[in-house]
């Protein structure tokens, strides 16, 4: 049965969507833009002003300098190994964690929630946090990005909520079979969490190939630089030297722009590539995690 639309409904669906526009507008623009302005001519975008609509020409050349870049190119290195190590042992560690904060039976189990909690709440700071780094030996190494954050408390309790849906009778009778827990939690627990364990993957994933502060402060040693902290001084340094041209004065000053804008778009793209193939999991795997407990 087809029911007909007052004006009020119909006033409404037009500025709904006008607003959802304009949102869309606001998202997707600033993406745009910055493809456009990698790829304009450098005289014609520094003389830009306002909106742009299109790309002001056409020249690859910024991207040109920013795959023959050394320094990019080692923090596309370092940063891959950051973002796949760090992200098999983060899912590894706070799956176990999960496994056993969400069953019954296992000693001090309250107490290590509360304290699991507690720890979201409060932080030592950044002194300590440096002070830990430093006596553990980590300080100028990779493993100083990975290691002290393995365990994120907030993905842990949206895992420890989805393990804890599972039905209790499958783990009763897979131990009535002779398995241990750790053949429970990765032949029954793992199985039937896809979906959180995608959305902890993207979680993980993203904010290792994100950061950029703890580098800044442990690492010493240029070429251990991750990524984003190469862009970090192309940015805000407003550092191309080591782009390794031989242009000169003004038309490094010029391409500057581009080469920037390029650094974004190679930096972003293959997070946003990657995005895709585990978004239909991202609304399942939290919902999951966030009905109970």
């Amino acid at each position: 049965m087809h029911l007909k639309r007052t004006n009020g409904e119909k006033v409404f669906t037009v500025f709904n969507v006008l607003f959802l526009l304009l949102i869309s507008f606001i998202t997707v623009y600033p993406m745009l833009y910055v493809i456009y302005a990698s790829v304009s001519e450098p005289v014609q975008l520094v003389k830009a002003r306002g909106i742009l609509w299109h790309p002001l020409g056409f020249t690859s050349a910024a991207y040109k300098m920013v795959i023959q870049n050394r320094s990019i190119l080692t923090g596309y290195g370092n940063t891959l190994f950051i973002v796949f190590v760090g992200t098999a042992l983060n899912v590894f560690i706070t799956s176990l964690a999960a496994y056993v904060l969400s069953r019954d039976g296992y000693f001090l189990k309250r107490f290590l929630n509360f304290f699991v909690v507690v720890t979201m709440l409060f932080s030592g700071g950044l002194i300590p946090f440096y002070i830990t780094v430093q006596r553990l030996n980590l300080l100028d190494s990779l493993w100083a990005l990975i290691l002290p954050t393995l365990l994120s408390t907030y993905n842990l309790m949206i895992m420890r909520t989805s393990f804890a849906a599972i039905p209790v009778s499958l783990e009763e009778s897979a131990k009535l079979d002779g398995a241990n827990d750790f053949v429970v939690l990765t032949r029954i627990i793992l199985p039937l969490s896809k979906a959180v364990i995608a959305v902890m993957i993207l979680f993980y994933g993203v904010s290792h190939w994100n950061s950029w502060f703890n580098a800044a402060i442990f690492l010493n040693d240029r070429s251990k630089y991750p990524l984003q902290l190469v862009l970090r001084e192309i940015l805000i340094s407003n550092d191309t030297s080591a782009m390794g041209n031989d242009l000169g004065a003004n038309d490094q000053e010029m391409i500057a722009e581009n080469i920037k804008y390029a650094t974004i778009v190679v930096a972003t793209l293959p997070i946003m590539c990657v995005y895709p193939f585990v978004q239909k999991y991202f609304v399942t795997g939290v919902m999951v995690g966030s009905v109970k407990g």
